[in-house]
Formats: C-alpha cells, structure tokens, sequence
C-alpha cells in the first residue's frame, strides 16, 4: 500500500516537472514567435516631404469658418496630426472612432486636424453623421498633393517645431499608433527601428588586421 502511494507520488511528480518544462519551452518559442513576426508600421510612401524636413505652411480655413494653420512652429507647443480622409473611403469610416479616441488620449500634446477635398455640403454631412464637429476640417486639394497622397486614410504627424515627424497610409489602430511612437521615440518610423535592431553589427578590426605589415 505504502509503496503503491510512494510510486504514485514519483509518478505525479515527474509528471509537474515534465509539465513545467514544456510550458517554459513554449514560452521560449512565443518569445521566438514575437521577435519573428515584428508589428506592423504605417506604410511610409516615399514622396512628398520626408521625415525630419520642415513642413510647408498652409493658412486655410476649415468648415466652420475657423483659420487653421499647417506648419510652422506651433505657438502652443502641439504637434498636429493630419488625416487624410473622404466621405467615400470605407476603411476611413470605420477607423474614425479610433482616430479620435486616439486624439483625446494625447489631448495634451496633439492636435487632430482631418483634411480632405471636393463637394463642401458632402463634406459638412461627412462631419456631421461621423461627429468630428470637435476637430477642425479643412478642404484643400493642394494639401494632399503636397504630401503626395495617393491612398486612404493617411496620416502625417508635423511637430511643434514644423518638421515632418512621420507618415503613412494607416488601415489600423496599430498603424495609426505607430505613428504616435515614431515621434515619441524619435525615429523615422516603426518599421526603420526594428530593422536597426536585426541589422547584424559591424565586425571589429584587430589591431594590425587591417591588411598593412
């Protein structure tokens, strides 16, 4: 009897550790999975002005009659997200909540502005049915051929010195974010730093190496 439960004790113990040595080696290989699959960034299209190039400044007007500024230093020390949509653009509609929930969340520090261009009355509806009275709208043609934009939604994030601080088509949150941690972490863009990290490091050269005797 003792030795049946002695038996069963071992027994139930080498089963914990086995248990407890593959869930480390799959939390290895999640760890492995991670580093693999790198998140994605927004896409950075390369035209218009680049990243670290001083903004051009446009003084318009948005919907409701307001002058809005683009560029430049900003006086109140925001940096100024511009969102490039349209009423026809399905991904921008559903990635309008996003936007501003994003926008609020760095009140502090960021201004939201949404730009776009055509018929002003299927612009105001756009405003309107999607509740964006809160961000300014500007209609500018000559904006987005400036930043050359091509496709939506797109982003571009100018700080409060007037520079370019990142771009790219955005279809997601997580691009979207991406945006946002490129200025916070001063780089290009999400996807310039992981490749930094994965670059292979530069070999060093000996002393009396360097192919002189």
């Amino acid at each position: 009897m003792h030795d049946a439960l002695a038996i069963s004790q071992v027994v139930l113990w080498v089963v914990v550790i086995v248990l407890a040595a593959t869930v480390l080696a799959l939390a290895r290989q999640i760890g492995v999975l991670h580093e693999r699959i790198a998140p994605m960034g927004a896409l950075t299209i390369d035209k218009g002005p680049k990243i670290g190039d001083v903004a051009p400044i446009f003084d318009l007007y948005a919907l409701n009659r307001v002058p809005v500024t683009i560029g430049g230093p900003s006086p109140s020390g925001f940096s100024t997200m511009l969102m490039f949509v349209s009423p026809t653009c399905p991904v921008c509609k559903k990635l309008l909540p996003i936007v501003k929930s994003i926008a609020e969340g760095e009140a502090q520090w960021l201004r939201l502005v949404f730009t776009s261009d055509g018929d002003e009355a299927a612009q105001k509806e756009f405003v309107e049915r999607y509740r964006l009275d809160a961000f300014p709208m500007v209609l500018s043609s000559e904006l987005g051929m400036t930043f050359r934009v091509s496709k939506l939604p797109y982003a571009v994030l100018i700080d409060e010195e007037g520079r370019v601080r990142a771009k790219g088509l955005v279809n997601t949150r997580e691009h979207l974010e991406s945006i946002i941690q490129a200025k916070q972490m001063g780089i290009a863009s999400i996807q310039d730093y992981l490749d930094a990290r994965h670059a292979p490091e530069p070999v060093a050269i000996a002393n009396g190496e360097r192919g002189g005797k």
